[in-house]
């Protein structure tokens, strides 16, 4: 069967390569030149003119995302090579904070959890009892709650330091939304997987190489060995049904599966509606309201440089507030990158790219003692929906032969690298019975 997806970034690619795997020939349409979407690597240039691979975003992995890792690992994506595992670190400059030991098999897998709060720097015992007390309700709960609690409310019982030196980071990492705004139902879900999970779920996962050819890429490099076509720079301007089957830019196809952002998603439906049959464009409008009624987070990456500079981490926590926006600091040059590189990451965003450059800067010299210059700024506006409780997502099925995914669309994990891998899967597995 012909299968056609629009979209090569994280979603589609897995998509496709999910559906080469079942026997199905795939080609995939993306508009722009390159591979990615919204995690895709960005060219710059240091200060003194060198050419400089970046990310349109800083992103980072972690052990939980097993889907992922075991995607890369089927394109042929050295995972050793590719990435630098760490225990899970919300270490602070100055030492203190949470660090969870690296375990050996067969240990049970929270036991790192356990270590890590009772070995913490800077913490009370009453910040650590109070951690491993509502912990232990969420493990006997199994990590259900009231879905209309927000993380804030759900970890009031907490002291202020543990919301603030933990809850508070995890939840905007994860969720790329405030704490006071975000679900407590999705943050248990990813805490669950993360800490009960498997072995190494807390793990860090941090990227020695670009986000395209961390997985996109080694993906466009197997779909070719594998039949599949990879279409850069081919918008798709002609989507329409015949019978049971879909029309794409003159070319017949049995399923299409959409993997472009919401907004474009929402957009591209409403726009190839109106010359669809009665019953196909109403439910393409039904699935574009939901689509639209989502509302969006930014995140803003500041990378900087200074020939010298080299952290104590890979990655620092960093405590943030209205003048102090980013939450955390990646060391570029530990990770593959030129030394002196660093990325400087605000998530769940808010102000114009110059003013957080400033502030960004600023945090360097009053946390760190660094004077750094500016190379690029990135700011992705409507980088994640915002994960908050009840929300209604859109569903995988459009209409028949037609499916979405993305890390917006329905399903159990926020917008992540996992949540979008493991939605291109499950477009894959709706559209195998209608197809048959």
């Amino acid at each position: 069967m012909k299968v056609a997806i629009i979209g090569a970034g994280w979603a589609g690619m897995a998509a496709a390569v999910a559906a080469t795997k079942g026997g199905h020939q795939v080609t995939v349409f993306e508009a722009s030149r390159s591979l990615g979407g919204r995690a895709r690597a960005l060219e710059a240039s240091l200060p003194g003119g060198t050419r400089v691979m970046l990310d349109n975003g800083q992103h980072i992995l972690i052990g939980a995302y097993t889907d992922t890792l075991c995607l890369m690992r089927e394109v042929g994506v050295d995972l050793d090579r590719a990435l630098l595992r760490l225990p899970l670190s919300l270490r602070f400059p100055d030492g203190t904070g949470l660090q969870f030991p690296l375990l050996p098999a067969p240990l049970p897998v929270s036991l790192d959890a356990l270590i890590g709060i009772l070995r913490a720097r800077g913490w009370t015992w009453r910040d650590k009892l109070a951690l491993l007390h509502l912990a232990g309700q969420w493990q006997r709960s199994g990590f259900v709650c009231d879905a209309s609690l927000t993380v804030a409310e759900l970890c009031a019982p907490l002291t202020p330091r543990v919301r603030h030196e933990l809850i508070e980071p995890l939840c905007v990492s994860a969720l790329n939304t405030p704490a006071h705004q975000a679900s407590a139902t999705v943050f248990l879900r990813v805490m669950q997987d993360a800490l009960f999970g498997v072995l190494g779920g807390s793990h860090l996962l941090l990227p020695r190489v670009d986000l395209s050819e961390l997985f996109p890429a080694p993906a466009a490099r197997w779909l070719a060995q594998h039949g599949g076509q990879v279409k850069l720079g081919h918008r798709v301007s002609d989507l329409r049904e015949q019978g049971s089957q879909w029309v794409v830019e003159n070319n017949i196809f049995d399923a299409v599966v959409l993997a472009v952002s919401a907004s474009n998603s929402a957009t591209t439906l409403s726009n190839f509606a109106q010359a669809a049959s009665k019953s196909i464009a109403f439910q393409m409008s039904a699935w574009a309201d939901i689509t639209q009624r989502l509302h969006f987070e930014a995140i803003t990456t500041v990378y900087t440089w200074s020939a010298h500079v080299v952290l104590s981490a890979p990655v620092l926590a960093l405590r943030s507030d209205d003048q102090n926006p980013a939450q955390f600091v990646f060391d570029r040059g530990q990770l593959g990158g030129p030394k002196g590189l660093l990325a400087w990451v605000v998530s769940a965003s808010t102000g114009e790219r110059d003013a957080l450059q400033a502030q960004v800067l600023q945090q360097a010299r009053s946390q760190l003692g660094l004077e750094l210059q500016a190379v690029q700024t990135v700011v992705e506006k409507r980088a994640t929906f915002a994960c908050t409780p009840r929300l209604q997502r859109p569903p995988t099925v459009i209409a028949p032969g037609l499916l979405a995914c993305g890390d917006y669309v329905e399903g159990p994990y926020p917008a992540t690298l996992e949540g979008a891998v493991r939605s291109g899967l499950a477009a894959v597995q709706h559209l195998n019975p209608s197809m048959q």
